[in-house]
């Protein structure tokens, strides 16, 4: 505001302003309360010469704000954060002079707007905040969107300038901590030479620091916290957190594989453990998940746990369990699917309330270095997609990382926003123990060499600081390593194997027996009658309304039973019988082919009505969820769902069934082996669909023969339904059955709305999942058996009629894993020796089901063809008049 603006002002209006302005700084705008903090500065200068003119002072002040919001904006630059770096001590755009200021300033008296005191001079200013942003903890945070966040955080870190005091309880509670981080590796490195432990060395700091968040769980309300992480320190976080005992841990090392041990079994630092922590009176479960060596692959499993749990406990589940996963550096920054669980993390269906994210920032990736491994200052950048605090926290300062924890703590319970702390230490070995880093980054491992461990550091600040006697400090330590020793000569505790709680009665033994689905008339026509009817007032699209329409009459007539309509019955049914159903995909809702429409939306709002839920037995039983464009991170998110609910069941959806490669680390590590790695059931559906139309290569086969190549020993079933009664006894036996493994489904596009491809009310009301469907009739003149699976069948029965052939049976095997090979053999002696047998497919030899079939058939010495495409590197030809040619010939050799 210059002095020619002024002029042009009315006296009255000037008044009117700054009396406005004395009673309330914020009721006039920013323009006026500059002016007039430097109209009254001008009287109160207590810098020596003459009174600053009013454009002088308003012009020093404004250099003062911009200052305290640079500081808060950008002092992480100048944060002592790196224990192998000397500090910087200064910043251009941190200097004074940037603003217009200079020592001549230092104490001058100014009026402060959203700091800690009214008025300070600029020395206090600077003072605190260069302590609070520009020490150990370097913290970013201006990017936050909501102004009362960010305040929030200034008035608990100015204040104390992110260095509160402890007690000296806490103090010696940290030192115990530190010393059992770095004494269990010393214990574990001289008992167990040269065996891999990835040891946490260099970063004993997160023992500390996840202590922290434990203890600080009561204060917040929370019961639960699940954790993930990978193997760097998972040894040290699993016998001082996750309290498993010494004893066990060394078991492992000593190769006792009977101590824990089902299934095929997994590393060491791969499983996962779970305990109750007793703190002063208050019980939280602490769970820490199982994980593979791909890096950040367990965080969507965690995610989804977290949400399973928080949907069990209600209105307050959110608050009660709490997601933390501890990542390393080049992994934050290099994985993916990092950012696909934090674009997740505010997502309705998706999201848990806000997870803590501890970087443990070793400064190296195996042998590269950060300059090699991302394009961003900081391995954290990636977070500063979401609007939350990020602490930079350096891995010495074992107070500064405690206060980091108690902020973050306490922000996620205020607004359950994620919080990332990233704990800058280094890594005192190699990659593993075996392995020597000073072939590739010399000085820098001279320097650590060097260096005390973070244990030995503090507690010489203890000692220095007079927190406590000598006698004391080394009491601590002398009872850490007797625990050690004691626990290496007793024998190991025998863990509780099996299922508990909710998983009581069920089983991961596969039982082939037949289970009943049926479900009488009365009872579809009943549900039926209730998924019509809508709510008052609320105007579907035309089209959906006919839709809901007609699927209530095809059930009240008991024939054109379609495909979504069987989905929805199947689902309606569950409900209707306590069972929750939870679906989630892209484009889930409506699903991709326009055939499911279980949310419907209102065409005149867009308010949304999701007719399964009117026949839910318990609110909140059904939720379908369009998911964002991820495969990876969603289907991650849902088998962690699934594994934390066996009476709910839980469906993934591919877009197109090829797109489910995306996941495919959740589909190897996961899914399909957690059972035997880790004795972890699931449950959940992949609804993947597949067939050929003549789409080309991305969108026609759902590499059915990748599914079958990975199923063994029963650990999962692999199924292709070919009619809609088919769908319906399928997705019900998934939660009848007294066992869960994981279904395979490969879902149709073109026949959802196929003519023929239609059911009749009775096969809903009578009979089962047949794993083999043979037509009716006498074989005994059968010349020809054609074995197909999905979709191929429709084409292959229309050539048969076309061609007049009766002597051609045409069997469908609906489900490919685990195969009935009793009911394929009785099936086989049905026909004379003189039968011919073929397997058809559509997709090329070297894919879909042929050799799998071909292999069984062989073991019952059988000998069967090969119809369909020849083998090819490509799925589908892009070409549909090429893709037409090609089915006709699959035909042609069927029935010529």
């Amino acid at each position: 505001m210059n002095g020619s603006f002024l002029s042009a002002i009315p006296g009255e209006l000037l008044d009117y302003h700054y009396r406005q302005w004395l009673h309330s700084a914020d009721s006039v705008p920013e323009e006026w309360r500059l002016f007039f903090s430097g109209f009254d500065l001008g009287f109160d200068s207590s810098s020596a010469g003459e009174a600053t003119t009013d454009e002088q002072a308003a012009l020093k002040l404004s250099g003062v704000q911009s200052l305290i919001y640079r500081y808060r904006s950008l002092g992480h630059l100048l944060a002592c954060t790196d224990p192998l770096s000397p500090c910087q001590i200064s910043h251009p755009l941190l200097e004074l002079s940037t603003f217009d200021l200079d020592e001549n300033d230092l104490e001058t008296s100014f009026c402060c707007r959203r700091f800690f005191k009214n008025r300070a001079t600029l020395r206090e200013i600077l003072t605190t905040m260069r302590e609070t942003y520009c020490r150990e903890t370097g913290v970013e945070f201006m990017h936050i969107e909501e102004p009362s966040e960010r305040q929030w955080l200034i008035d608990r870190m100015e204040p104390c300038r992110n260095h509160p005091g402890f007690s000296i309880t806490e103090k010696l509670h940290v030192l115990k901590k530190l010393h059992q981080a770095a004494l269990f590796e010393l214990f574990l490195h001289r008992r167990f030479i040269g065996q891999k432990r990835f040891s946490l060395e260099g970063g004993e700091i997160l023992i500390p620091v996840l202590d922290r968040v434990i203890w600080s769980c009561p204060a917040v309300g929370v019961s639960d916290v699940v954790m993930g992480m990978s193997h760097r320190g998972r040894l040290n976080v699993l016998a001082h957190i996750l309290r498993k005992p010494y004893e066990t841990i060394f078991a492992e090392f000593k190769e006792s594989i009977t101590v824990g041990f089902l299934g095929d079994g997994d590393v060491k630092y791969h499983k996962g453990h779970s305990c109750d922590r007793d703190l002063n009176g208050h019980t939280v479960h602490v769970t820490i998940a199982a994980n593979p060596s791909h890096l950040e692959a367990v965080n969507a499993v965690v995610e989804g746990k977290c949400r399973a749990r928080q949907d069990r406990y209600g209105v307050d589940g959110v608050g009660r369990v709490l997601p933390v996963l501890i990542h390393g550096d080049a992994a934050f920054a290099g994985q993916g699917s990092v950012m696909e669980v934090l674009n997740m993390s505010q997502l309705s269906g998706y999201s848990t309330g806000g997870t803590i994210h501890i970087v443990l920032n070793n400064q190296i990736g195996f042998t590269t270095l950060p300059k090699d491994a991302r394009s961003t200052i900081y391995a954290t950048d990636v977070a500063k997609m979401l609007s939350c605090p990020i602490f930079h926290v350096q891995g010495e300062s074992p107070e500064s990382a405690l206060h980091a924890v108690d902020l973050a703590m306490e922000y996620r319970s205020t607004y359950r926003q994620d919080v990332v702390i990233e704990l800058i230490c280094y890594r005192r070995h190699g990659h593993n123990e075996g392995d020597e880093p000073a072939f590739t980054q010399p000085m820098m491992y001279k320097q650590i060499s060097e260096r005390p461990s973070v244990n030995r550091i503090y507690a010489t600040i203890l000692a220095e600081d007079e927190s406590a006697t000598s006698e004391v400090l080394e009491q601590i330590e002398r009872h850490v390593s007797e625990a050690l020793e004691a626990s290496f000569s007793k024998p190991p505790i025998d863990e509780a194997a099996g299922f508990s709680d909710r998983w009581s009665g069920i089983s991961t033994e596969y039982n082939g027996d037949a289970v009943d689905t049926a479900v009488a008339t009365e009872k579809l026509v009943a549900l039926a009658r209730r998924l019509a009817v809508l709510p008052p007032d609320f105007t579907p699209h035309a089209k959906i309304g006919t839709l809901i329409q007609k699927r209530f009459e095809a059930v009240l007539h008991g024939v054109g039973i379609d495909w979504g309509n069987a989905e929805t019955l199947a689902y309606a049914t569950l409900l209707d019988q306590g069972y929750a159903v939870r679906l989630s995909g892209q484009d889930s809702q409506r699903g991709t082919f326009n055939h499911r429409h279980c949310v419907v939306f209102d065409s005149q709002s867009e308010r949304s009505h999701a007719p399964l839920e009117t026949v839910a037995r318990e609110e909140g039983g059904f939720h379908a969820w369009n998911s964002p464009l991820s495969e990876f991170g969603v289907l991650g998110f849902e088998y962690g769902y699934s594994v934390e609910t066996p009476q709910c069941l839980t469906l993934w959806e591919a877009q197109f069934g090829d797109f489910s490669n995306g996941a495919q680390v959740v589909i190897d590590q996961f899914i399909a082996s957690g059972e035997t790695k880790w004795n972890r059931a699931s449950g959940l559906v992949l609804l993947l669909p597949h067939g050929y139309e003549g789409q080309g290569a991305e969108h026609s086969s759902a590499r059915i023969e990748r599914y079958l190549q990975l199923c063994a020993a029963d650990n999962m079933l692999v199924v292709c339904p070919s009619t809609p009664a088919q769908m319906f006894h399928l997705l019900r036996r998934q939660m009848l059955q007294l066992f869960r493994k994981p279904l395979v489904v490969f879902t149709p596009k073109s026949l959802l709305r196929h003519p023929k491809c239609s059911s009749t009310i009775a096969e809903f009301s009578s009979g089962i999942f047949q794993t083999c469907i043979v037509p009716q009739g006498d074989y005994s003149d059968a010349k020809k058996v054609l074995f197909c699976s999905g979709k191929i069948y429709y084409e292959l029965e229309e050539e048969r009629i076309r061609c007049e052939q009766r002597d051609t049976v045409i069997v469908r095997i609906e489900q490919l894993y685990p195969l009935d090979l009793h009911d394929i053999q009785r099936i086989v002696n049905l026909f004379t020796t003189r039968c011919r047998r073929y397997w058809v497919q559509e997709e090329p030899k070297n894919m879909g089901a042929w050799h799998y079939i071909e292999r069984h058939f062989r073991e019952l010495s059988c000998d069967v063809g090969y119809i369909g495409r020849p083998a090819d590197s490509c799925p589908a030809v892009g070409s549909h008049h090429i893709f037409a040619e090609q089915q006709k010939q699959i035909l042609h050799k069927a029935f010529n």
